[in-house]
């Protein structure tokens, strides 16, 4: 299998982005240090401060996988569902010959 990267987009409904960003601190540093996971970073929109991302890279989809199913990341998922003012926006993806 080939290594996936994965965007996922939140967007903090009206008054909720410190919650969305203190969410997005609490499960990156558990992630970062999952045998699968090559790199996980989080970013703030520039022009939006309501809109954050994670940009995150798997050896491979079942690497992905298991990351979905451990605590931490159900928890965050839990926690920032009412968070955000859309549904769940989560791409994997693969590279491109360029």
């Amino acid at each position: 299998m080939s290594q996936v990267a994965i965007f996922a987009r939140f967007h903090a409904r009206q008054g909720q982005a410190q919650a969305v960003a203190a969410a997005i601190a609490e499960v990156v540093p558990p992630t970062r240090a999952e045998a699968g996971c090559l790199g996980i970073e989080a970013f703030a929109a520039l022009r939006d401060p309501d809109l954050f991302f994670i940009h995150s890279q798997w050896s491979d989809e079942a690497a992905f996988e298991a990351h979905a199913r451990l605590p931490h990341t159900v928890r965050f998922l839990a926690t920032v569902a009412p968070l955000i003012d859309h549904p769940l926006d989560v791409q994997r993806t693969k590279g491109m010959p360029v």
